[in-house]
Protein backbone atom coordinates (compact mmCIF):
# COMPACT_ATOMS: atom_id res chain seq x y z
CA UNK A 1 0.00 0.00 0.00
CA UNK A 2 1.35 3.65 -0.93
CA UNK A 3 1.74 6.23 1.68
CA UNK A 4 1.38 9.45 0.91
CA UNK A 5 3.04 12.43 3.15
CA UNK A 6 4.14 16.13 2.75
CA UNK A 7 7.82 16.34 4.29
CA UNK A 8 8.83 19.81 5.46
CA UNK A 9 12.47 20.05 5.30
CA UNK A 10 15.00 22.17 7.15
CA UNK A 11 15.63 24.79 4.54
CA UNK A 12 11.97 25.83 3.97
CA UNK A 13 11.36 23.41 0.70
CA UNK A 14 8.18 20.60 1.25
CA UNK A 15 8.58 17.85 -0.66
CA UNK A 16 5.43 15.90 -1.17
CA UNK A 17 6.32 12.27 -0.93
CA UNK A 18 4.81 8.38 -1.63
CA UNK A 19 6.21 5.67 0.29
CA UNK A 20 5.97 1.42 1.07
CA UNK A 21 7.62 -0.29 3.64
CA UNK A 22 8.89 0.48 7.74
CA UNK A 23 10.73 3.22 8.74
CA UNK A 24 13.87 1.29 10.26
CA UNK A 25 14.32 -0.87 7.66
CA UNK A 26 17.36 -0.01 4.79
CA UNK A 27 16.55 2.87 2.02
CA UNK A 28 15.66 3.19 -1.59
CA UNK A 29 15.00 6.41 -2.71
CA UNK A 30 13.40 6.59 -6.49
CA UNK A 31 13.51 10.10 -8.38
CA UNK A 32 11.62 10.83 -10.89
CA UNK A 33 11.66 13.31 -14.32
CA UNK A 34 9.70 15.82 -16.54
CA UNK A 35 7.21 15.98 -17.11
CA UNK A 36 5.70 12.91 -14.50
CA UNK A 37 5.69 12.86 -10.71
CA UNK A 38 6.80 10.57 -7.61
CA UNK A 39 3.36 7.96 -8.30
CA UNK A 40 5.61 6.44 -11.88
CA UNK A 41 7.30 4.36 -9.35
CA UNK A 42 4.49 3.13 -7.15
CA UNK A 43 4.80 -0.30 -8.49
CA UNK A 44 8.45 -0.46 -8.01
CA UNK A 45 7.95 1.09 -4.29
CA UNK A 46 5.23 -1.57 -3.87
CA UNK A 47 7.52 -4.45 -5.05
CA UNK A 48 11.01 -3.42 -2.95
CA UNK A 49 9.02 -3.39 0.41
CA UNK A 50 7.65 -6.89 0.36
CA UNK A 51 10.00 -8.98 2.82
CA UNK A 52 10.25 -10.88 -0.22
CA UNK A 53 11.53 -8.37 -2.57
CA UNK A 54 14.82 -6.90 0.66
CA UNK A 55 12.00 -5.58 3.11
CA UNK A 56 12.89 -1.89 1.94
CA UNK A 57 11.60 1.18 2.88
CA UNK A 58 10.95 2.79 -0.33
CA UNK A 59 10.44 6.25 -1.04
CA UNK A 60 9.46 8.51 -4.09
CA UNK A 61 9.19 12.35 -3.66
CA UNK A 62 7.70 14.92 -5.62
CA UNK A 63 10.87 16.82 -6.83
CA UNK A 64 10.70 20.56 -5.55
CA UNK A 65 8.65 22.08 -8.84
CA UNK A 66 6.21 18.88 -9.15
CA UNK A 67 2.33 17.96 -7.92
CA UNK A 68 2.45 19.32 -4.61
CA UNK A 69 5.74 19.75 -3.31
CA UNK A 70 7.25 23.85 -3.11
CA UNK A 71 7.58 25.70 -6.28
CA UNK A 72 9.33 28.61 -5.99
CA UNK A 73 8.69 31.26 -8.76
CA UNK A 74 12.63 32.42 -9.79
CA UNK A 75 14.25 29.88 -11.97
CA UNK A 76 17.51 30.11 -10.22
CA UNK A 77 15.40 27.91 -7.41
CA UNK A 78 16.16 24.98 -9.74
CA UNK A 79 20.09 25.11 -9.86
CA UNK A 80 21.82 21.52 -9.35
CA UNK A 81 22.65 22.73 -5.61
CA UNK A 82 19.24 23.36 -4.67
CA UNK A 83 17.83 19.93 -6.13
CA UNK A 84 20.77 18.61 -4.11
CA UNK A 85 20.17 20.11 -0.94
CA UNK A 86 16.73 18.84 -0.96
CA UNK A 87 17.31 15.19 -1.67
CA UNK A 88 20.01 15.23 0.97
CA UNK A 89 17.47 16.66 3.60
CA UNK A 90 14.87 13.85 2.75
CA UNK A 91 17.59 11.34 2.79
CA UNK A 92 18.85 12.04 6.52
CA UNK A 93 15.26 12.35 7.46
CA UNK A 94 14.23 9.14 5.96
CA UNK A 95 17.32 6.74 7.12
CA UNK A 96 17.71 8.20 10.25
CA UNK A 97 16.35 5.15 11.72
CA UNK A 98 17.59 2.51 9.32
CA UNK A 99 20.76 0.25 9.35
CA UNK A 100 23.07 3.05 8.08
CA UNK A 101 21.90 6.73 9.35
CA UNK A 102 22.37 8.75 6.41
CA UNK A 103 23.05 6.51 3.49
CA UNK A 104 20.67 4.99 1.11
CA UNK A 105 20.75 1.65 0.15
CA UNK A 106 20.32 2.47 -3.26
CA UNK A 107 19.46 5.74 -5.41
CA UNK A 108 17.33 4.82 -8.80
CA UNK A 109 16.37 7.43 -10.57
CA UNK A 110 15.14 8.72 -14.24
CA UNK A 111 15.70 12.00 -16.43
CA UNK A 112 15.81 14.92 -14.35
CA UNK A 113 16.12 12.76 -11.31
CA UNK A 114 18.92 11.14 -12.91
CA UNK A 115 20.97 14.80 -13.24
CA UNK A 116 19.90 15.66 -9.77
CA UNK A 117 21.33 12.07 -8.99
CA UNK A 118 24.45 12.57 -10.72
CA UNK A 119 25.41 15.44 -8.88
CA UNK A 120 24.57 14.22 -5.95
CA UNK A 121 26.48 11.15 -6.73
CA UNK A 122 29.63 13.50 -7.39
CA UNK A 123 29.24 15.95 -4.31
CA UNK A 124 27.38 14.30 -1.71
CA UNK A 125 29.00 10.08 -2.22
CA UNK A 126 28.57 9.18 1.38
CA UNK A 127 24.75 9.70 1.14
CA UNK A 128 24.40 6.39 -0.85
CA UNK A 129 25.56 2.69 -0.82
CA UNK A 130 24.90 2.49 -5.00
CA UNK A 131 23.42 4.61 -7.78
CA UNK A 132 20.74 3.06 -10.63
CA UNK A 133 20.43 5.49 -13.35
CA UNK A 134 17.32 4.83 -16.03
CA UNK A 135 17.65 6.77 -19.51
CA UNK A 136 19.30 10.10 -17.79
CA UNK A 137 22.46 11.80 -19.67
CA UNK A 138 25.70 12.26 -17.45
CA UNK A 139 26.58 15.44 -17.50
CA UNK A 140 29.59 15.05 -19.30
CA UNK A 141 28.76 13.01 -22.30
CA UNK A 142 25.67 14.96 -22.43
CA UNK A 143 27.62 18.40 -22.69
CA UNK A 144 29.81 16.39 -25.34
CA UNK A 145 27.25 15.35 -27.59
CA UNK A 146 25.62 19.14 -26.93
CA UNK A 147 28.81 20.53 -28.41
CA UNK A 148 29.80 18.29 -31.19
CA UNK A 149 26.55 16.16 -32.39
CA UNK A 150 24.19 17.61 -34.25
CA UNK A 151 22.04 14.58 -33.81
CA UNK A 152 21.54 15.53 -30.13
CA UNK A 153 20.75 19.14 -30.63
CA UNK A 154 18.00 18.32 -32.87
CA UNK A 155 16.92 15.39 -30.43
CA UNK A 156 17.43 18.31 -27.85
CA UNK A 157 15.64 21.16 -29.49
CA UNK A 158 12.43 20.43 -27.52
CA UNK A 159 14.49 21.82 -24.48
CA UNK A 160 14.60 25.69 -26.18
CA UNK A 161 11.02 25.12 -26.19
CA UNK A 162 10.49 24.61 -23.01
CA UNK A 163 12.41 27.68 -21.80
CA UNK A 164 10.07 30.08 -23.45
CA UNK A 165 8.08 32.02 -21.13
CA UNK A 166 4.91 31.00 -22.58
CA UNK A 167 5.78 27.31 -22.23
CA UNK A 168 3.42 26.70 -19.36
CA UNK A 169 0.33 28.27 -21.45
CA UNK A 170 1.07 26.09 -24.53
CA UNK A 171 1.75 22.92 -22.66
CA UNK A 172 -1.31 23.41 -20.61
CA UNK A 173 -3.65 23.47 -23.95
CA UNK A 174 -5.56 21.25 -25.96
CA UNK A 175 -5.98 19.03 -22.84
CA UNK A 176 -2.41 19.02 -22.86
CA UNK A 177 -1.77 17.59 -25.91
CA UNK A 178 1.68 18.36 -26.67
CA UNK A 179 2.52 16.58 -23.06
CA UNK A 180 0.80 13.55 -24.03
CA UNK A 181 2.71 13.63 -27.44
CA UNK A 182 5.83 12.99 -25.19
CA UNK A 183 4.24 9.69 -24.72
CA UNK A 184 3.14 8.62 -27.76
CA UNK A 185 5.34 9.84 -30.03
CA UNK A 186 7.66 7.11 -28.39
CA UNK A 187 4.96 4.06 -28.36
CA UNK A 188 2.72 4.81 -25.64
CA UNK A 189 -0.53 4.12 -27.11
CA UNK A 190 0.43 1.83 -29.91
CA UNK A 191 4.20 0.53 -29.37
CA UNK A 192 5.29 -2.96 -28.18
CA UNK A 193 4.54 -2.17 -24.91
CA UNK A 194 1.35 0.49 -24.95
CA UNK A 195 0.97 1.74 -20.94
CA UNK A 196 -0.37 5.02 -21.33
CA UNK A 197 -4.37 3.98 -19.96
CA UNK A 198 -6.85 6.47 -19.30
CA UNK A 199 -6.21 5.69 -15.86
CA UNK A 200 -2.46 6.83 -15.87
CA UNK A 201 -3.90 9.85 -18.13
CA UNK A 202 -5.47 11.14 -14.98
CA UNK A 203 -3.14 10.48 -12.73
CA UNK A 204 -0.84 12.90 -14.99
CA UNK A 205 -3.60 15.45 -14.90
CA UNK A 206 -3.71 15.70 -11.37
CA UNK A 207 0.30 16.21 -11.48
CA UNK A 208 -0.40 18.98 -13.86
CA UNK A 209 -3.22 20.18 -12.53
CA UNK A 210 -1.34 21.64 -9.92
CA UNK A 211 1.39 23.78 -11.97
CA UNK A 212 3.97 23.18 -15.01
CA UNK A 213 6.24 26.19 -14.07
CA UNK A 214 8.23 24.02 -11.77
CA UNK A 215 9.14 21.38 -14.53
CA UNK A 216 9.57 24.20 -17.26
CA UNK A 217 12.04 26.23 -14.94
CA UNK A 218 14.52 22.99 -14.51
CA UNK A 219 15.02 23.93 -18.13
CA UNK A 220 15.36 27.55 -17.71
CA UNK A 221 17.64 26.83 -15.18
CA UNK A 222 20.35 24.79 -16.55
CA UNK A 223 22.39 25.62 -19.17
CA UNK A 224 23.01 21.92 -20.72
CA UNK A 225 20.70 22.47 -23.97
CA UNK A 226 21.46 23.26 -27.55
CA UNK A 227 22.73 25.99 -28.68
CA UNK A 228 20.99 28.71 -30.72
CA UNK A 229 21.76 32.01 -32.52
CA UNK A 230 20.63 34.12 -29.65
CA UNK A 231 21.95 31.74 -26.90
CA UNK A 232 25.22 29.69 -27.06
CA UNK A 233 23.64 27.66 -24.23
CA UNK A 234 26.10 24.27 -24.09
CA UNK A 235 28.68 25.71 -26.29
CA UNK A 236 30.45 27.94 -23.79
CA UNK A 237 30.53 25.50 -20.49
CA UNK A 238 33.19 23.54 -19.91
CA UNK A 239 32.92 21.40 -16.40
CA UNK A 240 36.16 19.63 -14.61
CA UNK A 241 36.56 16.15 -14.85
CA UNK A 242 36.39 16.36 -10.86
CA UNK A 243 32.55 17.87 -11.01
CA UNK A 244 31.98 14.11 -13.23
CA UNK A 245 33.61 11.40 -11.66
CA UNK A 246 31.48 9.00 -9.73
CA UNK A 247 33.03 6.79 -7.12
CA UNK A 248 29.99 4.62 -6.24
CA UNK A 249 29.10 1.11 -7.77
CA UNK A 250 26.44 2.16 -10.56
CA UNK A 251 24.07 0.73 -12.57
CA UNK A 252 22.70 2.67 -15.89
CA UNK A 253 19.73 1.30 -17.80
CA UNK A 254 19.73 2.56 -21.07
CA UNK A 255 17.00 1.82 -23.44
CA UNK A 256 17.78 2.06 -26.94
CA UNK A 257 14.94 3.05 -29.07
CA UNK A 258 14.81 6.55 -26.84
CA UNK A 259 14.27 9.35 -29.76
CA UNK A 260 15.47 12.68 -27.59
CA UNK A 261 18.39 10.44 -25.49
CA UNK A 262 20.63 8.31 -28.39
CA UNK A 263 22.79 5.68 -27.74
CA UNK A 264 25.85 8.35 -28.03
CA UNK A 265 25.33 9.21 -24.83
CA UNK A 266 26.41 6.23 -23.01
CA UNK A 267 29.44 6.24 -24.94
CA UNK A 268 33.10 7.05 -22.71
CA UNK A 269 30.59 6.88 -19.32
CA UNK A 270 33.26 4.32 -18.01
CA UNK A 271 36.19 7.65 -17.96
CA UNK A 272 33.40 8.78 -15.56
CA UNK A 273 32.91 5.80 -13.40
CA UNK A 274 35.01 3.36 -12.67
CA UNK A 275 32.57 0.85 -10.79
CA UNK A 276 30.05 1.02 -13.98
CA UNK A 277 27.69 -1.90 -15.15
CA UNK A 278 25.79 -0.94 -18.24
CA UNK A 279 22.73 -2.99 -19.40
CA UNK A 280 21.32 -1.62 -22.81
CA UNK A 281 17.52 -2.62 -23.84
CA UNK A 282 17.14 -2.69 -27.11
CA UNK A 283 13.18 -2.41 -27.18
CA UNK A 284 12.48 0.30 -24.90
CA UNK A 285 12.44 3.92 -25.30
CA UNK A 286 12.53 6.47 -22.74
CA UNK A 287 9.46 5.68 -20.51
CA UNK A 288 10.67 1.73 -19.99
CA UNK A 289 9.84 2.39 -16.47
CA UNK A 290 6.07 2.33 -17.33
CA UNK A 291 6.53 -0.12 -20.64
CA UNK A 292 8.53 -2.94 -18.92
CA UNK A 293 8.54 -2.27 -14.92
CA UNK A 294 9.36 -6.22 -14.04
CA UNK A 295 12.26 -6.03 -16.47
CA UNK A 296 13.65 -2.66 -14.52
CA UNK A 297 12.84 -4.33 -11.16
CA UNK A 298 15.10 -7.48 -12.20
CA UNK A 299 17.87 -5.38 -13.29
CA UNK A 300 17.58 -3.77 -9.65
CA UNK A 301 17.06 -6.67 -7.50
CA UNK A 302 20.35 -7.95 -9.37
CA UNK A 303 22.22 -5.23 -8.68
CA UNK A 304 21.28 -4.46 -4.83
CA UNK A 305 22.07 -8.48 -4.40
CA UNK A 306 25.45 -7.76 -5.92
CA UNK A 307 26.15 -4.52 -3.60
CA UNK A 308 24.52 -5.99 -0.25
Amino acid sequence: MIEKFTQPLPHGITLSCRAAGLRGAPVLMFLHGFPEGAFVWDALLEHFSQPENGGYRCVAPNLRGFERSSAPADPSAYRPKFLVQDIAALITIETAASPTPGQLACLVAHDWGGAVAWNLANQRPELARQLVIINSPHPGTFLRELQSSPQQQAASAYMNFLIRPDAEKLLAQDDYRRLFEFFTNMGALDGPHPWLTDAVKAQYREVWDQGLTGGCNYYRASPLRPPTAKDPAAATISLPHSMLTIALPTLVIWALNDIALPAQLIEGLDAYIPDLRLKTVPDATHWIVHEQPGLVMGLLAEFLLLNR
